[in-house]
This record gives C-alpha cells, structure tokens and sequence, in this order.
C-alpha cells in the first residue's frame, strides 16, 4: 500500500488543532528559549572561557530581544486577542527589562549556590568545580532564572526552562517554589521540589529526595483544586539525606536533620534529628 503523505500530513495538523485549537500557533518558540537561558546561563558564570566568548552587551541585547518574543508568544497564549493586543507587546517588553534588570540578583544568588556547594562537599577541590561539573548547580542556576520570570507572572516560559534543566540534570524543581539562598543539591538524582514548596537559607538536599504534595482535593467536576498551598515548608539550614520523601504542607523547622529513606507527613520541630 503506498502512503499518501499530503493526506497523512493534512489529517495531523487538523487532528491537533481540532484539540488545541488555535493555543499552539502562539505558544512560545521552545528551542528559542532553551537557547537564551543557555546563554544567559553562561554570562552568570563567567568564567574566564565562557566570559570571552560571551562578553559583548550586543550578544546581551540580542537574548532580551528573542526572550522579549517569546514572553509575548506565551502571553498571547493566555490572551483572547490571540496577538493583535498592543498592550501584550507593552508588557512583554516591560517584563524582559525588569527580567534583566535582575541578573546581578540572580548571579549573587548563584554565587552563594556555588559556594554552598564547595563547602558542603569534600570532595570539591575549589568552587570552580561545582560551576563546571555539579548537577545541582545548573539545575538551581537555571530555577533562578526561570523563577524570576515566574515571579513577573510570565506563563509557560519558566516551566519550559526548569524541565529542560531537569532532563539534562534528573533534577525536578518548579519555577514556582521559593529557595533561599546558598541552596546545595549533592548528587542530585531524582530529586523532586513542587510548586508551593518555601525553603530557607543554607539547605542541603541529597539525590532522591522529594519535596511533594499529598492527594490534593477535587472540585465538583472532579478536577484538582489548583492554587492552594499543597508542599512542605524547610526552615534555614536543614539536611535532608537520600531517598527521604517529605509530604504536604509540613514545617520542617530551623536545623532539622532529616535522614535518609524517612517518609515524613509531620511537623519537625527546630533542630530535630529524624
């Protein structure tokens, strides 16, 4: 039987816009914003290799003009104009300048990652080597970035930027989770951090752990109750070892240690060992 390949094509494209109807010609561009977040990513390190390549303000100005677009795609996503909305185009510019406006926050907030992370590890032979080879850092590196543009209300985009870090690194963070700062992921496989979830200054997590919701409620039509607070809350300075899974909306107070493979569903008192 030979393949009609005009008909096969015609029949996918309506196929998905009789389900997605028009969303998807306005959704952002994900290769686009994978590209500007890698390169945004680079200029936070600067190293001295990467700081020559990426040293110019053109190359800068360049990102926020494809970040700009892309903002603009996502909100026209959410928008029922569907990209005839000049006051879209506003915003979206307005947002990507206060987004880079807060790139020297994001670095200081990296740094502090990075040498939490030589001195949490023995490893390390100089906070270079976290920068250059740490899972954990490019994962929290790349959560900065995509939560402050989640913080600004930008749709999609944060969410595109954290699960590209998580399948390159098997780290899972929401945009939408609050981290202080010196936060260090050691080895960091698998480890899980939901929407909701606040956790304090100096916190240490190891591979496996997750940060999640209990069953959640439902509505009348059955569907989840979105926008409630559903994730754990981690004081300053905790350790959570391997494999420890903690639920709900629990308080794990100020240098609580948590050890490996606990499930916990309750209060942890401040400076508690479990």
């Amino acid at each position: 039987m030979k393949t009609d390949f005009n008909a096969l094509s015609k029949e996918l494209k309506e196929a998905f816009n009789r389900r997605f109807h028009q969303q998807a010609k306005f959704t952002p561009d994900t290769k686009t914003v994978v590209a500007v977040v890698a390169d945004l990513k680079d200029y936070l390190f600067q190293y001295p290799p990467l700081a020559r390549r990426f040293g110019a303000a053109r190359r800068l100005a360049q990102c926020a003009k494809k970040l700009e677009k892309q903002i603009l795609n996502a909100m026209c996503f959410m928008c029922e104009t569907r990209g005839d909305c000049t006051l879209c185009k506003a915003q979206a510019k307005c947002i990507t300048q206060r987004f880079f406006a807060q790139l020297p926050q994001i670095q200081r907030l990296i740094i502090s990652d990075v040498q939490a992370a030589f001195e949490g590890d023995p490893a390390a032979i100089s906070e270079v080597e976290p920068l250059l080879c740490y899972p954990g850092v490019l994962a929290v590196a790349y959560y900065r970035l995509a939560h402050a543009l989640q913080t600004q209300g930008v749709q999609l985009i944060p969410r595109i930027i954290t699960e590209y870090a998580h399948s390159l690194t098997g780290i899972d963070i929401h945009p939408g989770a609050q981290i202080g700062p010196a936060f260090f992921i050691d080895h960091g496989t698998g480890v899980v951090i939901g929407e909701t979830c606040v956790i304090g200054a100096h916190v240490k997590l190891y591979q496996g752990v997750t940060l999640g919701a209990k069953s959640f409620p439902l509505d009348e039509n059955g569907h989840p109750v979105k926008g409630i607070k559903r994730h754990p809350n981690i004081g300053n300075h905790v350790i959570i070892y391997a494999e420890t899974t903690v639920l709900g909306n629990v308080n794990i107070g100020d240098g609580a240690v948590l050890g490996a493979n606990k499930w916990i569903t309750a209060d942890v008192p401040a400076g508690a060992k479990v």
